[in-house]
């Protein structure tokens, strides 16, 4: 049964002792009762207003006075905490309140984020990185002439998880942000150098380049835990730092450069801001597009081919083509031949519907320990898929971090890196 409410005269006797001796420890051996429950009838009584003004109990304030013939009764109420700061690294986002049946307000309360202060450090980080000097050429001289104009070459890269640590005694390979670095530039050195001399590259990103997307290193969706190596800011910088690389090698092969960074679950606030600060950084260079658009649905068109891009954290390889085909209904009605691209589960896995072929990828990095530890093993590789604008698809290269170990290290390799260590 609920204990029965304090009755006012135990509440007044309460307060009488109080008066009477002073102190609380004398007032409750006085009615031979332990402190704790003495003080729980003082302080009821000092609600009730019986203490009066002349005993406002500490810890309490005055928040009523009340006049009546027989005196004047104050009502007290616990006093009030410090004076409100904001928390260090937060930032103010709104502000609830509740009020009462005339619209006067009774209790507020301020809300505050965190995660501005995150953004901030990140952003700061991709600025530093942009400004960062890097052993590179001032300017990319166009390609010698001898690029065929109906050719075009993607370089197909998905799941490289920047900044995901992978320990060789439990997943059978080693992997963090500087083996991420060193294998990424090998791939594209050797790719680059490999692949037809076509006019149009395609850098298709697929998404999840970074492994994680805040200041704790967990996916932002389903909060899972992930191994994570190093800090937000280092791999925002490494990560720009690889791609501007990338491009430059790019840049150097072939005459037009079209980028594609796809949103993903792992990263997709990275992604956004890579779009974004890409578009803006490449904006004066006529040779480069940059596909900036919010969807998570991506198209590029070379004459009767059409290439489809989405990482496939949303739709599958097998429910994927309707919306392509229906997001992109004119670029599709107009050409003949159509690629769809994915990839989110780190193995390959080709399916030709009765819209397009659908291909899912294969992933550079490692596996971590949730994935070996879960058996989810499958090969290690990217390809450069070649397409004519006139047939579709005419040839494909597949490398694997074995093919490209050292790579961008040969001097003939078309990058701008410095001798490095090879990848173990």
């Amino acid at each position: 049964m609920p204990t029965p409410p304090l009755s006012d005269e135990l509440a007044q006797q309460a307060v009488d002792a109080f008066r009477e001796h002073g102190m609380k420890s004398l007032a409750a051996d006085a009615l031979g009762i332990n402190r704790r429950t003495y003080d729980s009838r003082l302080k009821v009584a000092a609600e009730r207003g019986l203490l009066g003004t002349k005993a406002v109990l500490p810890g309490f304030r005055i928040s009523q006075v009340t006049n009546t013939p027989r005196g004047d009764f104050v009502q007290q109420r616990p006093e009030r905490g410090p004076e409100w700061e904001m928390p260090a690294g937060h930032t103010v986002r709104g502000v609830s309140a509740l009020v009462d049946a005339d619209g006067r307000t009774v209790q507020s309360w301020i809300k505050t984020n965190q995660q501005a202060g995150d953004q901030l450090a990140a952003m700061r980080a991709a600025v530093d990185a942009f400004k960062e000097e890097l052993p590179r050429a001032e300017t990319v001289a166009a390609p010698p002439s001898g690029n065929r104009e109906d050719l075009l070459n993607q370089f197909t890269v998905t799941d490289a998880h920047f900044g995901s640590l992978s320990w060789r005694e439990e997943t059978g390979h080693d992997y963090d942000l500087a083996i991420a670095e060193r294998l990424v530039t090998d791939w594209f050195a050797a790719a680059v150098e490999l692949s037809p001399p076509a006019s149009t590259a395609v850098l298709a990103q697929l998404g999840d380049l970074a492994h994680y997307d805040g200041m704790e290193s967990k996916t932002p969706t389903s909060g899972h835990i992930l191994d994570g190596d190093s800090r937000l800011p280092k791999m925002i910088r490494v990560i720009i730092r690889t791609m501007r690389r990338v491009i430059k090698m790019l840049l150097a092969k072939h005459d037009r450069v079209h980028i594609i960074m796809a949103d993903a679950n792992h990263d997709p606030a990275a992604e956004a801001w890579l779009r974004e600060m890409f578009a803006s950084f490449y904006e004066d260079d006529p040779r480069i597009t940059v596909d900036s658009s919010a969807s998570t649905y991506y198209v590029y068109e070379h004459g009767n081919t059409s290439l489809f891009f989405h990482h496939g954290h949303k739709r599958k390889i097998g429910n994927v083509d309707s919306v392509f085909a229906g997001q992109f209904r004119d670029i599709y009605g107009r050409t003949k031949y159509s690629y769809a691209h994915l990839g989110h589960l780190h193995s390959d896995e080709l399916k030709s519907t009765n819209l397009m072929k659908v291909e899912r990828h294969e992933t550079l990095a490692a596996p971590d320990a949730y994935a070996a530890n879960g058996g989810w093993i499958s090969g290690r590789s990217a390809k450069v898929i070649t397409y004519s604008s006139e047939h579709g698809e005419v040839s494909r290269l597949t490398l694997s971090p074995q093919m490209v170990n050292g790579w961008s290290a040969r001097p003939q390799a078309a990058n701008d890196n410095q001798p490095q260590r090879s990848v173990a």
